[in-house]
């Protein structure tokens, strides 16, 4: 089969497409989540203004706002998990299709390729053999910046993962001096 020039067009057209809808799909579910946090932090602000307003004096007032806090970092936390949710799965699904764009325009290449290359004429070997070169050469470093990327995105995720932990942990350590307080008294 005979690769022509508007096959490659079409084939960049639709992948303009995928990503644009993935996109514009990754950026409605963001606002989407966007909304439901504001109104969220809205209606906990209101309830915890009645809460703290019920309060009888200065040291039940700093309880009160304690307690109040722990939620609410958990609120943030489970928003952050959401946004690198959106986000990751925005990439992966891009990611994915630009895998298989690059493999099948590769092969279309390779084709089109092999197919001069087999009406060269003859003492082009050397040629042949540079152009083939050249060819395997690109697809593998292709194929390494595409791992390094993977590397990178792991390692990204592995870090937000890690400083997820450490922030529950830390919010977890201003909870516990308030029990311990308590106990104390």
């Amino acid at each position: 089969m005979y690769t022509k020039p508007e096959d490659f067009a079409k084939s960049g057209f639709n992948f303009a497409l995928f990503y644009a809808n993935t996109t514009f799909d990754g950026i409605e579910r963001l606002a989407l989540l966007n909304l439901a946090a504001a109104r969220s932090v809205f209606e906990a602000a209101m309830s915890n203004l009645n809460t703290l307003l019920g309060a009888k004096d200065v040291q039940s007032f700093v309880a009160i706002q304690k307690e109040l806090a722990a939620p609410s970092i958990e609120k943030g936390m489970e928003y952050s998990r959401n946004v690198i949710a959106i986000a990751s799965e925005t990439k992966d699904k891009i990611a994915k299709e630009v895998e298989s764009q690059v493999a099948e325009t590769n092969a279309k290449v390779s084709g089109l390729v092999e197919k001069a290359l087999e009406s060269a004429p003859v003492g082009s070997e050397a040629a042949v053999a540079a152009v083939k070169s050249a060819i395997k050469t690109a697809n593998e470093a292709y194929e390494g910046l595409n791992k390094a990327a993977k590397q990178a995105a792991e390692v990204a995720e592995a870090s937000v993962a890690a400083a997820t932990s450490a922030t529950l942990k830390a919010a977890n350590v201003v909870a516990v001096p308030k029990t311990a307080a308590k106990k104390a008294a």
